[in-house]
């Protein structure tokens, strides 16, 4: 069984459904409500363990009750973690409209630790850049290890974590964001010459593309809910890096699983699952 080790931001999500986005102030009513786990390091872990991998979650809570319940969920889940406790867990208020797109106004915690836990084994790991400290201990080890990597780059992405990692795939926004260029195009392709490795942007409905020039389309799906997919798609992409898939066969397994989350409303209780995803 293929180990992945995770890194990064784990979240209790306060799900809201509307029938559509908010674009005025004043008061909205929602037609149904969820509190679930969210953060895009702890999605990757349980689509990644749903998916069949042995995973290992390194992440910061607080020392409260939401923090206690965070653990407990993944406990249930089979995820091993290496936890650092202190100071108020992180929380996300999200808006889930009728087409599945959403709206999430996130409180990243407070007086979060900052130092990691020691670096555990596994044959591949995954990090998003919450935890800045903990990013770069994996990600080197990483390296020091001769392990595959992958970076989840979403906004606010430091070019040396992007430097470190042997694939950093860019969410469309944080590709933007790190490049200063609107379109995606020309935006991959400074991205691509500015990293030494592996560097890709995923588009929703248009799949993946890498920089040097691969494309891997995504299946055509009707979605109801978006939330969590670009995390599942990057743990199921680590998870098939791993266990030896090259690009092209570990960019379609991570398509067909985060399409298939989008299909589907919920969180990580309705993540696909290996036989699922085989067998659809």
């Amino acid at each position: 069984m293929t180990r992945l080790l995770v890194c990064g931001i784990a979240v209790m999500d306060y799900v809201h459904r509307v029938e559509a986005l908010p674009t005025t102030e004043g008061k909205h009513r929602s037609t149904a409500f969820e509190r679930i786990g969210g953060g895009c390091a702890a999605n990757a872990a349980v689509g990644a363990a749903r998916l069949g991998a042995n995973v290992t979650l390194m992440a910061r809570l607080g020392t409260d009750a939401t923090g206690d319940e965070l653990a407990a969920m993944f406990a249930a889940r089979g995820i091993a973690t290496e936890l650092a406790r202190g100071g108020r867990t992180p929380l996300s208020s999200i808006l889930i409209d009728r087409a599945g797109e959403r709206m999430i106004v996130n409180f990243p915690g407070a007086d979060l630790p900052e130092t990691p836990p020691e670096v555990p084994q596994a044959d591949v790991v995954l990090s998003d850049c919450r935890w800045p400290d903990a990013a770069e201990a994996v990600l080197r080890a990483a390296v020091d290890r001769g392990l595959p990597s992958v970076l989840d780059g979403e906004k606010y992405t430091p070019e040396p974590l992007a430097a470190l990692a042997t694939h950093t795939v860019f969410s469309a926004p944080g590709l933007r964001d790190f490049t200063g260029v609107d379109a995606l195009p020309r935006a991959l392709a400074d991205a691509a010459t500015r990293l030494p490795n592996h560097v890709a942007v995923t588009d929703g409905p248009q799949g993946v593309f890498w920089g040097d020039g691969l494309h891997v389309p995504a299946p055509r799906v009707t979605p109801v809910d978006t939330l969590g997919a670009g995390d599942l798609w990057h743990g199921a992409f680590a998870l098939a890096l791993g266990r030896g898939d090259n690009r092209r066969a570990a960019s379609d397994f991570a398509n067909r699983a985060a399409a298939l989350k989008c299909t589907r409303a919920g969180g990580w209780n309705h993540y696909p699952t290996h036989t699922e995803l085989e067998n659809p």
